[in-house]
């Protein structure tokens, strides 16, 4: 029988702070993520299903993604997925994985690999967008690398009050602000990190709140005309991205600013570059833009794997 890994074996057998390293040591290995494949997408008639797979020398992986709008309405969550691992040689599949908490773990962890040659290592003012997963696991996978001093999340709607407060998992106690508040922008002029987790398809807050050591991680949206970062945030900080072809294909934070005339291609590092050491990032504001890609899925399954036997 196929082993199927779910939610709590991942949890269990992989930390945050690990499943950083892991990314680290991939793009230290040699992995190149501008070799893979872009993801694939069909549409249904309740959302998307988003096909994404990687290789590497000993294995290759798809992930199948459902994304259905309409599910938060419903109480449920709005992506769901599986990952399939096959053994590289045979193509047999050797595990079944919990997709969702496998991508819960591995957006984070690319994030904070990187900015992490950028960041101190505390203790840090956090300021989170969205209370759903991806913000949870924000916060859980910074406070892994680096001591935080303030938690604060922001909010849009009165039932996502009742989410935020495992966010703050791994942190100090999460203070949870409404969008539109007046505690909001002294927030914002206090972050060392902002999270941007959300699925906002326009600029969550002017960004000349911001101070110059800030670092946002935007990584809610993988579509070219989404965004939650401003263009003038994008005009003046170092732009990072996991691949400047995806980035340019799916990151609307990067595509609309370039479009504006407010950012050119040729400014965007790759953040293989980054972990290599062979960019610098300068001591400016800096953003980091995340879409997701296979690869990622691919290294961190692996790693779950290699500890589960």
């Amino acid at each position: 029988m196929i082993p199927f890994l779910d939610a709590g074996e991942i949890t269990r057998l992989l930390s945050p702070e690990e499943a950083v390293a892991v990314v680290e040591a991939a793009l230290r290995g040699g992995f190149r993520p501008a070799a893979g494949v872009a993801r694939s997408t069909v549409p249904l008639p309740a959302g998307e299903l988003l096909l994404m797979p990687a290789w590497s020398a000993a294995h290759a992986g798809v992930k199948l993604a459902a994304v259905a709008p309409g599910n938060p309405a419903l109480g449920l969550p709005r992506i769901n997925a599986v990952y399939v691992l096959f053994d590289g040689t045979t193509l047999l599949p050797v595990a079944l994985f919990d997709g969702t908490a496998l991508t819960t773990l591995r957006t984070p962890a690319v994030s904070v690999a990187a900015v992490r040659a950028a960041q101190g290592p505390g203790p840090l003012r956090v300021v989170v967008f969205g209370a759903g997963p991806q913000g949870t696991g924000h916060v859980a996978t910074l406070a892994a690398v680096a001591e935080l001093s303030t938690v604060d999340v922001v909010v849009r709607s009165p039932d996502a009050v009742d989410r935020a407060a495992p966010v703050a998992a791994g942190g100090p106690p999460a203070r949870v602000l409404r969008a539109g508040s007046v505690e909001v922008p002294e927030a914002l002029r206090a972050a060392d990190v902002v999270v941007c987790a959300t699925t906002a398809r326009t600029p969550l807050f002017d960004s000349a709140l911001l101070a110059e050591r800030a670092v946002v991680l935007a990584v809610g949206s993988h579509e070219p005309d989404a965004r939650e970062v401003d263009a003038a945030f994008c005009r003046r900080a170092t732009v990072v991205v996991e691949d400047v072809a995806t980035a340019l294909r799916e990151c609307g934070d990067v595509v609309l600013a370039i479009g504006e005339g407010a950012l050119s291609p040729d400014r965007l590092v790759p953040m293989r570059d980054v972990v290599r050491g062979t960019a610098t990032l300068s001591g400016g504001p800096l953003l980091f833009k995340g879409s997701g890609m296979a690869w990622q899925d691919l290294v961190v399954a692996e790693a779950v794997l290699a500890r589960s036997t």
